[in-house]
C-alpha cells in the first residue's frame, strides 16, 4: 500500500530529532590535558526534525553518506534509542514506550551485530527464538522451512554461528529477524561486505517476504545495487536533515544527467552527429550518443536519427543510480 494512498501509514514519523552531546577533543598534549580537567561539551544533531510516513508493504532506501543519521533514526524506529524531540508511531505504537509489545511485531538487522548465540549451532539459536517470541510450534515450522529453502540455510545449520562465513551469518541473522512473521523489517546494511552470491540470496529473500507477505522493509545501504533492485522509494538524508523523499524513479529523472543511445548504423558515415545529442564516441558502424532528458525525449531523438542514417540497432541506457548518488553527495545538489 502505497504512503500515498488512503490507509493509514505502518510508519509515521513526525518533526523526529536525535541530539548527542560529546567532549571535543584538544590538539596536542596540552588539548588533551585540557580536555580531561576541564572538558569541553557540544550538542551534535545527529537527526534534526525528519518527517516523513511509510505505508504497509512498501520497501524504502534510507539513503546517505557515513554519519548522515540513518542508523539513528533505525534505532529510534525499533525502540533502542528515545528521541530528543519529536513523535514516531510505527503499527499504532511508540517504539520506546512499550518496547517488549513493540518488538515482538518487528524484525532488525544491524550490518556485522549478529542477534545470533556465539558459541551454539545456527539451529539452537532459532529454538531460542522461538521461544523467546512464542512463536507457534506450527507457524515456526512453516516459516523455518520457507526461510531455510530460500536462504540455503542447511549447509550451516549444524555450524556455530562464530565458525560461520560473513555471508552465512548475514542469512542467518535474516531469518532470525523474522522467524516471528514481523510486520516490518528494518535492515541496516544487510549486505555490507558479502559477496556477490550471498547478496542476491539477501534480495532475493527480501523481495519474497514483501511480495508474499506484505512485509514492511526499511533499507540503509551503500550498496546502490540493492536500492535499485529493490526499492520504488527512497529517502535521502544527510547532516541529519531529510532532503528528498520520492520515488527513485524521480531522484534519477531530477538528477540522473544524461541518457546515452547506443546506435548500430547499416553502413558507415563520416558524419553521425544529430540536433539534440552529442557524439561521445563514433567507431566505423557503432555511435553513442549523449542528451539531456529534460531538452530531448529519446523517441525524438530516434525519429531525427533514422530520417538521416540506416539503423539496424539501437538502445536506450539510464544513467547509473551509483553515480547519481555520489553526484548528489559529492555537488550538494539537494
Amino acid at each position: 500500500m502505497s504512503v500515498h494512498g488512503k490507509a493509514a501509514p505502518m510508519i509515521s514519523v513526525s518533526h523526529l530529532a536525535k541530539q548527542f552531546s560529546v567532549t571535543k577533543g584538544g590538539r596536542g598534549l596540552l588539548g588533551a590535558l585540557r580536555g580531561l580537567v576541564a572538558p569541553e561539551r557540544v550538542t551534535v544533531n545527529a537527526v534534526d526534525d525528519v518527517s516523513f510516513q511509510v505505508g504497509q508493504g512498501e520497501i524504502v532506501g534510507y539513503l546517505g553518506p557515513n554519519g548522515a543519521g540513518k542508523s539513528t533514526t533505525l534505532k529510534m524506529l525499533c525502540g533502542l534509542l528515545a528521541p530528543t524531540r519529536g513523535d514516531v508511531v510505527v503499527n499504532g505504537q511508540i517504539p520506546w514506550k512499550d518496547r517488549r509489545k513493540y518488538v515482538a511485531n518487528i524484525g532488525a538487522v544491524f550490518g556485522q551485530r549478529t542477534t545470533l548465540w556465539w558459541d551454539l549451532p545456527v539451529i539452537e539459536s532459532f529454538n531460542l527464538l522461538r521461544h523467546i517470541y512464542g512463536i507457534k510450534p506450527e507457524r515456526f515450522r512453516q516459516n523455518f522451512d520457507t526461510f531455510r529453502t530460500l536462504l540455503e540455510l542447511d549447509p550451516f545449520l549444524n555450524t556455530p554461528v562464530r565458525s560461520l562465513s560473513l555471508g552465512q551469518r548475514m542469512r542467518a541473522d535474516i531469518c532470525a529477524a523474522l522467524l516471528h512473521d514481523p510486520s516490518i523489517v528494518f535492515l541496516d546494511e544487510p549486505t555490507i561486505g558479502l559477496d556477490v552470491v550471498a547478496k542476491e540470496h539477501i534480495r532475493q529473500f527480501v523481495l519474497s517476504i514483501n511480495r508474499e507477505r506484505g512485509t514492511t522493509v526499511i533499507l540503509t545501504t551503500h550498496d546502490l545495487s540493492d536500492v535499485e533492485k529493490l526499492c520504488e522509494r527512497v529517502m535521502i538524508i544527510d547532516h541529519g536533515k531529510l532532503l528528498f523523499d520520492d520515488r527513485l524513479a524521480a531522484l534519477m529523472q531530477r538528477f540522473g544527467g544524461k541518457r546515452a543511445l547506443l546506435v548500430e548504423f547499416t553502413q558507415v558515415y563520416d558524419d553521425v552527429r544529430v540536433a539534440g545529442a552529442d557524439v561521445v564516441s563514433h567507431d566505423a558502424l557503432r555511435a553513442t550518443y549523449h542528451f539531456d532528458r529534460a531538452e530531448t525525449s529519446a523517441a525524438d531523438l530516434i525519429a531525427r536519427l533514422s530520417a538521416r542514417f540506416g539503423v539496424a540497432d539501437l538502445a536506450v541506457r539510464e544513467p547509473d543510480i551509483e553515480e547519481t548518488v555520489r553526484r548528489i553527495y559529492e555537488e550538494k545538489l539537494l
